[in-house]
């Protein structure tokens, strides 16, 4: 097979775009519609994205609050736009706002779609916007008599449900502050997260589904909850009826019992200052117990309705679909879609059972104009040869969406080649952090292979060196230079705020540091080459693992990869573990194409010193490759908190390995 080809920036092989938006898509899109708008407010002109985003972080205060306008959120904006304080730690966004995150989400009415619903092949239904607001208006009567107000915690262990919308919805409206994992996650894993917080509810399933099995999850239920001892656990039933799940639960209670005695009414809505806290997100816990990120409301939502609105065109009439589990930030992402007035097309499950097109069915059959996955996902159906292009009626898809990791040059022309000719396909990038992307797709400019289009608006992107001095060209450290609303508003817990500095502040004093390894390109992209912490340094050369899995999981022999740097004789070597394709052995001249073809198309230092076959390969709850714990175990040190992966069994195959102590 030919190697896989080398991205670089600016380089010839991709000057030519794999896609270019049409004038009348442009001239239609909300994005243009905003450049008018500002435009408009302030007597400038903008020729391209470039100069709106130059506008949109020299003058922070009057693009957001010409956001906030253009976008229609609800609530008291206030004089002021922007307090700029001694550091980004500092600046107040909104400081005078007050607002309600889950006003600005029920943002429809009547019998249209507000969510779709499909748990594989065992499970579907629908709710409008009516049944939306009305599950949402008896969920915060039942709150309320609960004793539950601002500031309270509200946990979910819950799939994608229409009803963990709803729980969130009329969380949020009380002031109360959400939190989710997804119900796949170990007891442990599950009191690590929740635990902290101390949440005055629990809300939980009796059980899921996943890959055509039905998992009961009462027992594990049963304990997290009687060590969490809320005032009720409530039980949503999804396999069952949901009562040996609230039997076996500290202060069981069914959802519908729960609801019981309260008729619908109308809502009403708290509102609150910008930065009241909405959300308490987790990190992924792989070094030690999980950090709690809190996010407000305001940034939250603002945020949001820009990535949504501007660089994703999701408004009223779009369907919006995002393949996640209620333990990624892509779910909170996704949910406030609402606020635009699209439908929501859930999912749960695996999205290859019962068999490999059932997300696509999906996506035809809802309509979908927005359909969001991870790089994994894509890769996967490449390699199932899967091409819905010719099996699927894709029309009403505008833009394909892909995070979780670095998407391949492969992929980028997989999609284009047999998923759909004409649609945007947008890599973002962001993380759990900010809950958002910091650069992302851009709609009205050209997509080439294998980069992200550009910077968000508002969000002053930059890549620094190791001294802190921004980079035109080479990889360097994804940094932030200015404050933007949506960063958390602090730790649980850290009162002081040494954590949260520790985080993001540490690495460039005053400048935030995201921890991706990336690179500007030649058309003002990015491309992201994996995360710094996982950075190889062999002979004091940083190399980015992304570069390597680009090449070696093109290989029909390799179903998967992932690569650590081992230490070893005073310097740092490259080893990389293969899971093999059914039927594949890792031969010696294996081995050797392997490597051939990263030597030609990375460079010399990116080649494994070793090449080691592994059964599994150990990822987190969110399905994200874990470098860190696979490094901890080679190099005998424990990893902290094996609750946070999916398969922590999977790590037992790198300890010990004979092969690399020699």
């Amino acid at each position: 097979m030919a190697p896989a080809r080398r991205l670089e920036a600016g380089s010839k092989m991709n000057e030519k775009p794999l896609w270019i938006p049409s004038a009348a898509r442009v001239a239609g899109h909300p994005m243009t519609h905003f450049i008018q708008a500002a435009h408009e407010a302030t007597g400038r002109t903008f020729d391209d994205y470039e100069g709106l985003h130059a506008w949109s972080i020299e003058d922070r205060g009057a693009f957001w609050s010409l956001l906030w306008d253009f976008s229609g959120i609800v609530g008291d904006k206030g004089e002021r736009t922007l307090i700029e304080g001694t550091s980004m730690r500092k600046d107040r966004f909104f400081p005078d706002a007050r607002l309600n995150f889950a006003e600005n989400l029920l943002a429809g009415n009547g019998t249209d779609d507000a969510l779709v619903f499909r748990g594989e092949d065992r499970v579907s239904y629908r709710w409008n916007w009516d049944e939306l607001r009305t599950i949402v208006s008896r969920l915060q009567q039942a709150f309320r008599a609960e004793g539950i107000g601002r500031g309270d915690r509200i946990a979910a262990m819950m799939p994608n449900l229409p009803e963990t919308v709803a729980v969130m919805l009329a969380a949020s409206s009380l002031g109360a502050v959400f939190s989710s994992c997804s119900p796949d996650f170990g007891e442990r894993g599950v009191l690590d997260r929740f635990g902290q917080i101390e949440p005055k509810l629990l809300v939980a399933c009796d059980g899921y589904f996943y890959a055509s099995k039905e998992i009961d999850i009462a027992d594990k239920l049963g304990a997290i909850s009687e060590k969490l001892a809320p005032r009720k656990t409530i039980v949503v039933p999804y396999v069952g009826d949901g009562a040996k799940a609230a039997a076996a639960s500290h202060n069981g209670v069914s959802l519908a019992e729960f609801m019981a005695p309260y008729e619908p009414a109308p809502l009403t809505f708290e509102r609150l200052p910008f930065d009241h806290p909405l959300y308490i997100m987790f990190s992924s816990g792989t070094t030690g117990v999980p950090k709690c990120i809190v996010h407000g409301a305001g940034g939250t939502l603002i945020q949001h309705r820009k990535e949504h609105l501007l660089h994703s065109g999701n408004r009223e009439g779009s369907r919006v679909f995002y393949f996640t589990t209620c333990g990624w930030m892509m779910w909170n992402w996704l949910v406030s879609a609402l606020a635009g007035g699209s439908t929501l097309l859930l999912y749960d499950g695996s999205p290859f059972h019962p068999h490999k097109s059932i997300v696509f069915d999906y996506v035809a059959e809802e309509r979908a104009t927005f359909f969001g996955t991870s790089a994994k996902y894509i890769d996967s159906a490449r390699k199932f040869g899967l091409k819905p292009l010719e099996s699927h009626d894709l029309a009403s898809v505008e833009v394909i969406a892909s995070t979780g990791s670095p998407l391949s040059p492969e992929s980028f022309d997989y999609v284009y080649e047999a998923v759909k000719t004409d649609v945007h396909l947008a890599s973002i990038s962001g993380g759990t952090d900010i809950v958002s992307c910091f650069v992302l797709g851009v709609p009205t400019r050209p997509v080439y292979e294998g980069e992200i289009q550009g910077p968000g608006l508002g969000m002053a992107v930059d890549v620094f060196d190791p001294e802190g001095k921004p980079l035109r060209s080479g990889k360097g450290d994804l940094v932030c230079v200015k404050a933007f609303p949506c960063m958390p508003i602090e730790f649980w817990n850290d009162p002081g705020g040494e954590r949260y500095t520790a985080a993001y502040f540490e690495s460039f004093p005053g400048v935030w540091a995201h921890g991706d390894f990336a690179e500007w390109t030649g058309h003002g992209g990015i491309v992201i080459h994996g995360r710094s912490d996982a950075t190889l340094n062999p002979q004091g050369v940083r190399i980015g693992t992304a570069e390597i899995y680009n090449i070696v999981e093109q290989f029909a022999e390799v179903a998967e990869a992932i690569c650590i740097g081992q230490s070893w004789e005073g310097d740092v070597r490259v080893v990389l573990f293969v899971k093999l394709a059914a039927g594949a052995d890792l031969t010696d001249e294996l081995v050797k194409r392997l490597k051939e073809a990263i030597r030609t198309g990375a460079s010399p230092r990116h080649v494994p010193a070793k090449v080691l076959a592994v059964k599994d390969i150990p990822r987190t709850k969110s399905g994200k490759i874990t470098e860190l714990a696979v490094r901890e175990v080679v190099e005998g040190r424990p990893v902290k908190n094996k609750e946070a992966l999916a398969n922590p069994e999977a790590l037992g195959e790198f300890e010990g390995r004979a092969e690399l102590s020699v």
